[in-house]
């Protein structure tokens, strides 16, 4: 890698954290674009995201536009080689994406053109892929619709949730850029166009997709729980009052209703669906903070819990 390439890097939650190391290391990452800090929790505590707090330990400057639109300056007053984006959270003009040499590449957590959008790692999951992956690609003024540069391949485990698969993919997005970068600089890189025809889109998540509909079958149900983990958490009405669920598994059997608590083991909470059971075995009860279903249980009255209402 070139030290003497000059970097802009635009990217705000941890999963662009890895990037910008990379780059960090092997470049020169002149400005660091990140959203604006948030007032975070009751206390509304303002709150720097994650790529500014790396930019600062590592003091590298930082800037933080409301609208790129209207604040594009700053950026186009900083010489640079190349801009990298991975998750920043804004529509990026053209101003910005013609200034550099190389141009405006962006890293991005599937494989394009399926699930382009805010949240690919959360609806791959929640559909059921058995597979996702990270793509590198020039950016242009569509949606994640710009040429490919180079994709890697990742085999959905399991066991993965958004929180494991965060993790794996971002480090993947890191390498996959490091490999990338070379080639660009020499101009021997892949640019190929993205099938329109093939297109599907991963929208940012609304508080209606968190809720667990259990007249579905279960695999969809256990694919929603695991596409909502750790944040924001799929939820299901235990009398009328939210509890949320962190970890369950499915046991495929027939069942007269679902919707109903039909069986309770020591360390599970069983609820019918369309073609089986969900045990529930870890949870976050109403006004209380996650535990496992047999701590739980030792506060409840298992009996009671037969005759609970579930929606």
């Amino acid at each position: 890698m070139n030290k003497d390439l000059k970097v802009i890097f635009m990217g705000t939650p941890f999963f662009a954290v890895p990037v910008l190391e990379m780059l960090n290391l092997n470049t020169q990452v002149c400005l660091v674009v990140t959203q604006p800090d948030k007032l975070v929790g009751r206390g509304k505590k303002l709150t720097y995201s994650p790529v500014k707090e790396y930019a600062l330990k590592n003091n590298i400057p930082v800037f933080q536009p409301r609208s790129l639109k209207d604040e594009a300056k700053t950026i186009l007053n900083t010489p640079c080689d190349i801009i990298i984006t991975c998750a920043y959270g804004q529509i990026i003009p053209d101003v910005i994406l013609n200034y550099p040499k190389y141009k405006c590449i962006n890293v991005h957590a599937s494989l394009l053109p399926k699930y382009r959008g805010g949240a690919p790692i959360h609806w791959c999951l929640i559909n059921g892929e058995e597979k996702t992956g990270i793509t590198i690609m020039y950016m242009s003024n569509k949606l994640d619709a710009g040429d490919i540069i180079k994709e890697e391949e990742y085999v959905i485990l399991p066991e993965d949730n958004v929180s494991t698969l965060h993790e794996k993919l971002s480090q993947l997005g890191a390498n996959l850029l490091k490999e990338s970068l070379k080639e660009i600089i020499l101009k021997t890189n892949q640019r190929i166009k993205q099938d329109e025809n093939k297109a599907t889109y991963a929208r940012v998540l609304k508080r209606s997709d968190e809720h667990l509909d259990f007249s579905l079958e279960g695999q969809k149900i256990i694919n929603k729980i695991r596409g909502l983990n750790a944040w924001p958490l799929a939820n299901f009405n235990l009398n009328d009052k939210e509890c949320k669920v962190i970890e369950a598994y499915f046991v495929k059997e027939k069942c007269s209703l679902p919707n109903k608590i039909v069986d309770i083991k020591k360390d599970a909470i069983g609820i019918s669906c369309q073609d089986g059971i969900i045990y529930l075995t870890k949870i976050k009860p109403f006004g209380k903070n996650i535990m496992d279903v047999k701590s739980y249980l030792n506060g409840v009255v298992k009996e009671k819990l037969y005759e609970a209402t579930i929606s």
